[in-house]
């Protein structure tokens, strides 16, 4: 069985092992794959396993060996799903394997917004703290999140994570979501999404794209939130019209955004939310702690062996 890796390195910049994968056969494995190169380095792959790489309808009707594509992510919008399915060929996605370190990501760009440790810090290192004529100082307003309301878009594990955090720390929590009845938490109120967006301090994007829901996040919707208000987005890049956010930053229309997410990445130098006021920015990493990317890597090779014993699993339609 003759596998590729075609953009191995996020996944497994060399603190983790190959090894599991190794032993289902013959393995190739790509740092990364420009493009141009997906159908030459998958030519005679049986297996594609693919992070970010795209796995097009043209790549995959030219591999006339493939059977499986492996996904190692939760998201699989860079596979042509319909044509895999047309050529019989097994899709398949590694769900769930990273809700504590999103969840705790999202709290991390939350408490930079409401108490600013990293840009204290930096403040103390440059000297300011030497230099103060007093004990204490603050770069910033500092806010406290008991009492405050969040509002959690999109109420699935991540969101449920994100929502019993926010409940220790003695927040109020409301909910947008599709299936309230379904996924009903003690202390969580649902409520429609525009009450959401007016009614919270903080609001916490949590939800899948998909073609109704990219760029909801508009000026209009920005507009109605209360001026004193934060947006965390560790979800999706596409969700947020990236142009009207930065004019909202901007102009003080809400006080702030925390984004682990952009629309491009890496973003271009003129993305306009590099320069916007009281943006917090990572760099995609959400997701990338080293006990998920363990988990992450034990279910793709877990994939590979249920779909070699014909009881395939996570498969993607």
């Amino acid at each position: 069985m003759n596998i590729v890796v075609l953009d191995g390195y996020t996944l497994n910049p060399g603190d983790l092992s190959w090894s599991a994968l190794e032993a289902l056969g013959n393995v190739k494995i790509f740092d990364r794959t420009p493009p141009g190169q997906v159908l030459q380095r998958a030519k005679d792959a049986n297996i594609i396993l693919t992070n970010k790489a795209i796995v097009n309808a043209e790549t995959i009707n030219a591999l006339t060996g493939l059977q499986y594509i492996g996904v190692m992510a939760t998201g699989y919008n860079v596979v042509d799903i319909q044509v895999a399915n047309a050529r019989n060929i097994t899709v398949c996605n590694v769900p769930a394997y990273s809700t504590a370190s999103v969840a705790q990501l999202t709290f991390s760009l939350l408490l930079e917004l409401c108490q600013g440790a990293g840009a204290h810090s930096a403040s103390v290192h440059k000297g300011e703290w030497a230099a103060s004529q007093d004990f204490s100082y603050w770069k910033m307003p500092l806010t406290e999140l008991q009492h405050k309301t969040l509002a959690i878009i999109g109420f699935g594990q991540i969101g449920q994570a994100v929502a019993k955090i926010a409940m220790a720390f003695g927040m109020r929590v409301i909910a947008s979501h599709k299936h309230p009845e379904r996924d009903k938490m003690e202390g969580v109120t649902f409520k429609d999404q525009a009450t959401c967006f007016r009614e919270a301090d903080v609001v916490s994007l949590h939800c899948p794209l998909n073609a109704e829901n990219k760029g909801f996040v508009n000026a209009a919707l920005l507009a109605s939130m209360k001026p004193s208000a934060l947006l965390v987005n560790t979800s999706r890049g596409p969700l947020i019209r990236e142009d009207d956010l930065a004019e909202a930053l901007n102009k003080g229309v809400i006080a702030g955004a925390g984004l682990d997410v952009l629309t491009v990445e890496p973003p271009p130098a003129d993305n306009p939310l590099l320069s916007a006021k009281n943006c917090v920015i990572t760099p995609h990493i959400a997701w990338a702690s080293k006990e998920a990317r363990s988990r992450l890597m034990d279910k793709v090779v877990s994939n590979i062996k249920a779909f070699l014993e014909g009881k395939p699993v996570n498969v993607v339609k």
